[in-house]
């Protein structure tokens, strides 16, 4: 299954000579829209959209997955726990395998930018040779590990100047794939809630279509109810 943790896909990326890649989940806001913060919402299937976000990037061979949360933080964080996919006295650190790491990021609020700048400033830190990373926000349920591992191993798979994004018929989405080489320059560039869009344009991001594996939708607002 997509959503299952596939603790071996990692070191398979590795064995074939794939640079690793890490994962970024941006879960820090608070759902003005939603009514409630995104990170603690469940599926039908009662499973809560971070916890099936972070198996999917696991699942694809991202390591570590880093999930940014801000707005109820304590109790997203709660729901790794449950899952089994961090340790509650480390979860900076911890998960059974070290695969899942946790950011808090003080300034949620000011906007999109205030988790991406936690979850690169978190990347940057990392030990090893992280070559990418692959962030994707809490709100895409229907993302699948298919539609991750060919944004992923597309074209002449992963470089330090990769800069790549899933596209649904044409239209933007997730995950999108950022290299080393990007890092630091995407960071300097981030305001307010714009997120990294006018970055990716300006550095002519590599379009992935992957319409025919699922929707890419992200989803604002509960149903039935109106945006605003």
């Amino acid at each position: 299954m997509a959503g299952m943790v596939n603790a071996d896909a990692a070191r398979d990326r590795a064995d074939a000579g794939k640079a690793p890649v890490a994962g970024l989940v941006l879960a820090a806001g608070a759902g003005s829209r939603f009514g409630q913060p995104k990170a603690l919402v469940r599926g039908a299937d009662g499973v809560p959209w971070l916890v099936r976000t972070v198996r999917v990037l696991r699942s694809a061979g991202c390591s570590p997955v880093v999930v940014v949360l801000g707005a109820e933080g304590a109790a997203a964080a709660a729901l790794l726990t449950e899952a089994g996919l961090i340790d509650a006295a480390a979860p900076a650190v911890a998960g059974p395998d070290r695969a899942t790491l946790v950011v808090h990021a003080a300034d949620w609020a000011e906007g999109l930018s205030a988790s991406l700048h936690a979850g690169i400033d978190t990347v940057l830190g990392l030990a090893g040779a992280v070559g990418a990373v692959a962030v994707v926000p809490v709100d895409v349920p229907d993302l699948d590990a298919a539609t991750v591992a060919r944004v992923l191993d597309a074209d002449a798979g992963v470089t330090p100047d990769s800069l790549r994004q899933a596209v649904f018929g044409g239209r933007p989405g997730h995950p999108v794939l950022i290299g080393r080489a990007h890092w630091e320059p995407l960071r300097a560039q981030l305001t307010g809630d714009t997120g990294a869009r006018p970055f990716l344009l300006a550095h002519g991001v590599l379009p992935v279509e992957c319409g025919d594996l699922t929707t890419g939708a992200d989803v604002d607002t509960l149903p039935g109810v109106p945006e605003a």
